[in-house]
């Protein structure tokens, strides 16, 4: 790993759906809970377009998980959190890109019933519109 960054969102801010094609992260939850989702959105992977969820908890076990390249993640702050993470490649911003949070092939039950989004983040694509393009028309 070659960045580490924090990361402080009050409870009941949504970020994401975001991933990387060639970036790898580790996250852990070093204060507050936080429900997180990942989307594989690999071409060719076996769990292509599949979601999973689970949440954290910076008080418990349960705090840390690693994202590989071409796994869109995000999170929604259950309580304020902070969040450390490592990236294995330096951020430029070209590797950057986003999935419709809301999307409902994907099926999140994400928490909460209306979250603070950031604009960008409103804007992602859909799943099937990711999967069907290749980078540049989707760079943030």
């Amino acid at each position: 790993m070659v960045q580490s960054n924090l990361s402080r969102s009050r409870a009941g801010v949504l970020r994401g759906l975001h991933f990387h094609r060639d970036q790898a992260d580790y996250w852990c939850f070093i204060e507050g809970r936080a429900f997180v989702a990942l989307v594989d959105v690999r071409k060719g992977s076996p769990t292509e377009g599949r979601a999973w969820w689970q949440e954290f908890d910076a008080g418990s076990g349960l705090r840390g998980v690693y994202v590989p390249p071409g796994v869109a993640h995000g999170f929604s702050a259950l309580t304020d959190v902070a969040l450390q993470y490592v990236v294995d490649r330096a951020f430029t911003g070209e590797d950057e890109f986003g999935v419709a949070y809301d999307d409902p092939r994907l099926a999140i039950p994400w928490p909460g019933q209306a979250p603070v989004v950031s604009e960008r983040d409103r804007s992602n694509p859909s799943l099937d519109e990711v999967l069907a393009a290749d980078p540049p028309e989707f760079r943030g």
